[in-house]
């Protein structure tokens, strides 16, 4: 790992939801476990939550599970001069993890490669999940970054035409597997029926198809009072994910009448799953944990099979299916192939999933010198691109830091919640009067 392998290697993690805080705190201890280390033994990274729309909440990031830390809010250029100040004292990074969208992946590559380190740290970054949109966009904002890691065989072949379709190098490209999976394999037991949906922010998109799923989840319940019909949703209304959420399930259930055996449930995924007997979702990754245990696991086509929803990812899979045939008691069974083709490694091999990614760091940490920040995207490939996601992000570390002062951020917290507002409460409403 470092020059002095008897060293811990310096972790630090940088995200922008509470989704990919999670698969870069797990990523990064998978990526840098000496092969001597026990699982859990791995080192600790320090993490850093960049402030914006939408930060996580305290709640959101420690029932991510993955780390007994919580991670510190920070800007941007926050974080640039964390990197910077380190080495000064030290005590140098020697990997960052990247978990963000691909435009501020693109611009904390810009700002580290212009901080003139001594030494930069070995940049890593992925996806927190299933690429079903933006595949070109994401990628080509992430190239530069020193290991791009592909969640399967399926995205690492998919990585890799891109990257090579538009003459970028593609050698950043490590297939790996998501780092969450795990959990005990599911035991089917007598009388123990539960079936849990998983919601997302922003699918289904619109409000009546929100409704109907409600409504579906509702009715099942009274078709089957012997079973636990779950709706785990991810954030509590005001709190944000990765994605916007106009339609909160939460309000929209209290127009209903659920049975008993109906209830909405939070917290970490995987003990969710350790009670699962049926994972039923639209295109959620939880389907992919579900998978990896072998829990029986439905992708819903009720809303259709369309791009939109992300459902058109797991066409071939065998799991397709619908609301009708779930209440008559079928479930689908997956296609082993595609499995295996997804990195879900049900079979086993999911201990060996990150050992290519581990040598891809071991082997850059041992340079004398890593290679210079490379994108693809430069002021010469993407001259009416690259300026405005720059300056989106306004990684200036020249400027002096802002003080965060205890008034500074309630003032935050209060602009945070009117937009959250306005955004839940008061868009919908213009919008439905706009159609009057």
């Amino acid at each position: 790992m470092p020059a002095s392998s008897s060293e811990a290697v310096r972790i630090a993690v940088l995200a922008d939801s509470d989704t990919r805080w999670k698969w870069g705190a797990l990523t990064a201890r998978r990526i840098t476990a000496a092969d001597d280390e026990t699982p859990g033994s791995e080192s600790e990274p320090t993490g850093f939550v960049l402030r914006g729309r939408a930060t996580p909440t305290a709640r959101q990031l420690a029932e991510t599970g993955a780390s007994t830390a919580a991670p510190r809010e920070v800007t941007g250029a926050e974080f640039l001069r964390e990197v910077r100040d380190a080495e000064a004292r030290g005590e140098r990074y020697d990997v960052v993890v990247l978990a963000l969208v691909g435009g501020t992946v693109r611009a904390v590559l810009q700002g580290l490669a212009d901080l003139g380190l001594d030494r930069r740290p070995v940049i890593v970054t992925g996806y927190v999940g299933v690429v079903y949109e933006k595949l070109a966009d994401g990628l080509l904002l992430r190239h530069g970054a020193d290991v791009v890691l592909a969640n399967s065989r399926h995205d690492a072949e998919r990585f890799r035409a891109v990257y090579e379709g538009v003459g970028a190098g593609s050698d950043s490209v490590v297939e790996a597997a998501l780092p969450f999976l795990g959990g005990a394999p599911h035991r089917p037991e007598e009388g123990r029926r539960t079936l849990v949906f998983a919601a997302q922010p922003s699918v289904p998109v619109t409000r009546n198809e929100r409704v109907y799923v409600l409504e579906r989840l509702v009715r099942h319940a009274r078709l089957h009072p012997e079973r636990e019909v779950l709706l785990k949703l991810r954030s509590k209304p005001g709190e944000h994910t990765t994605h916007l959420e106009e339609h909160p399930y939460q309000r929209l259930v209290r127009d209903l009448d659920p049975p008993a055996n109906f209830r909405l449930v939070y917290g970490h995924m995987g003990e969710v799953l350790d009670r699962t007997d049926l994972l039923v979702t639209v295109s959620s990754t939880a389907a992919l944990e579900a998978l990896h245990r072998r829990i029986p696991t439905a992708i819903l086509t009720d809303c259709g099979v369309r791009e939109v929803n992300g459902n058109h990812h797991f066409i071939g899979s065998g799991l397709l299916t619908s609301f009708d045939r779930l209440d008559r008691g079928e479930v689908p069974e997956p296609d082993e192939e595609w499995l295996s083709r997804q990195g879900v490694a049900a079979e086993g091999s999911y201990d060996s999933a990150f050992d290519a990614a581990r040598a891809r760091v071991a082997e850059l940490l041992a340079l004398p010198e890593p290679p210079p920040i490379s994108p693809y995207y430069t002021a010469e490939t993407a001259p009416g691109y690259l300026p405005g996601i720059l300056a989106r992000h306004r990684l200036d570390v020249t400027a002096p830091p802002v003080r965060d002062s205890g008034l500074r951020r309630i003032v935050r917290e209060a602009a945070r919640g009117a937009y959250r507002h306005g955004v839940q409460r008061v868009a919908p409403v213009v919008r439905r009067l706009g159609e009057l």
